[in-house]
């Protein structure tokens, strides 16, 4: 770009600078006998119209040039990785890792500790579970020992307390209040109990496989008042889901003042319910998929009839992600739906992955150290292996950078072809 060019372009947002040099450099250009008044003014018009087809131009063609680049990084498939830095972690050989708020949860049957984006530690608490089991809403969490009896809660900031529970723990959900719900396993008398951080008793449910049906999964409400239950049940021969929502607003006595919607579904099993937030929760079925809206008495507001079967199904707090079965050929078919339950992407992709995450708009596959990762709108971004088995991955600032946790630590790493 020419010294002049770049003068001009130094000043366009100053109309008036702009109009009194073109009038001065036309002046310049000019002697007394150069012609009237009347030809200098057209002169000076001349000079205006060159002046803004110049600056056009140059935008033009910073606008080609951006676009160009824009296309070139994000609508091509990446086959490699490039590791642009290592930051270890400590011994990381037991760890598992989860995001978590701004950073990293690591977690073991020993302790759980928060690290930033550099591989800091924050901060950190011992425990011992034997089967870490993490749930994790916003910036809240829970580790529950799965088929034990305890519960550590926490938040960006650490430790909130623990939770013992009388019997066996077969789920749980937490809101980002802290407030965790769980299935008890009790021979055939499940229990469904939440409780506060502290490990104070709120709500107590009691199921049978009579009455209510053996509950499958449970999620709650960001503020914990709205609980979510999913039962399966035989009625007369046939395989039936049930769908309560129970709120825990008021003062109630017994399981159905609590209950403010039963729905039941034939020939269906429901065993995934989560909220998607605050007023939004979702129910995925063997056929079925099931949006609700409301804070207080949830209405069926969407149903995704499904024809494939589905392999697994992930969400964020935006998006809800199923992995379908093709049928007659081979691969799966990867579908995104927004919270309103309308289908943004479809995509058919082949391999066995499994983990699979939502990261803001975009879905990353990974298992051992293969990886794949699409966009909300079905590019195909990635499609490659690391140089070790992947513990967690997610996207951060700058172009195609991921950071990727492994059994060495942290790697920050940029996707090439």
């Amino acid at each position: 770009m020419k010294k002049k060019d770049k003068e001009n372009l130094n000043v366009i947002e100053d109309t008036e600078e702009i109009t009194n040099i073109i009038v001065n450099r036309a002046l310049e250009e000019f002697d007394e006998d150069d012609g009237t008044m009347e030809e200098i003014a057209e002169r000076i018009r001349k000079h205006k119209r060159r002046f803004r087809i110049k600056v056009l131009l140059i935008i033009s063609a910073f606008l080609f040039v951006s676009i160009g680049s824009f296309l070139l990084i994000y609508l091509q498939t990446y086959t490699e990785v490039r590791v642009v830095d290592t930051r270890k972690s400590g011994d990381s050989d037991n760890n598992n890792y989860r995001q978590f708020a701004d950073g990293v949860l690591k977690y073991s049957r020993d302790g759980v500790a928060l690290l930033n984006r550099k591989g800091e530690e924050v901060w950190n608490q011992p425990y011992q579970i034997k089967s870490p089991m993490v749930e994790i809403y916003k910036e809240s969490g829970a580790i529950a020992d799965k088929g034990g009896n305890d519960v550590v809660v926490f938040d960006k900031k650490g430790w909130r307390g623990e939770i013992h529970t009388d019997y066996p723990i077969e789920k749980i959900a937490v809101s980002a209040r802290g407030i965790v719900s769980m299935i008890l396993k009790n021979e055939n008398s499940p229990k469904i109990v939440c409780y506060d951080a502290a490990g104070n008793l709120l709500v107590e449910l009691k199921t049978s496989f009579t009455g209510t049906g053996y509950p499958m999964d449970l999620g709650i409400s960001e503020d914990g008042k709205l609980l979510l239950v999913t039962y399966m049940c035989v009625q007369d021969g046939v395989v039936t889901s049930k769908i309560n929502y129970y709120n825990f607003d008021g003062e109630k006595e017994t399981s159905k003042d609590y209950e403010v919607l039963e729905e039941i579904y034939k020939d269906m099993i429901a065993p995934t319910a989560f909220f998607l937030n605050d007023s939004v929760s979702v129910v995925a079925g063997s056929n079925k998929l099931l949006f609700y809206k409301g804070k207080e008495t949830p209405v069926l507001a969407q149903t995704v009839t499904l024809n494939k079967q589905i392999k697994s199904v992930f969400h964020s707090n935006r998006y809800v992600g199923l992995v379908l079965k093709n049928e007659g050929k081979a691969g799966y078919e990867l579908c995104l739906y927004n919270a309103s339950g309308k289908k943004l992407m479809s995509q058919d992709f082949t391999g066995d992955y499994s983990n699979i995450k939502i990261d803001g708009s975009q879905v990353i596959l990974y298992d051992g150290k293969k990886c794949s990762i699409f966009s909300r709108t079905g590019i195909h971004k990635f499609e490659g292996e690391m140089s070790h088995n992947i513990l967690e991955i997610f996207p951060m600032a700058g172009v195609n950078k991921y950071i990727v946790m492994n059994a060495n630590g942290m790697e920050v790493v940029r996707l090439v072809k």
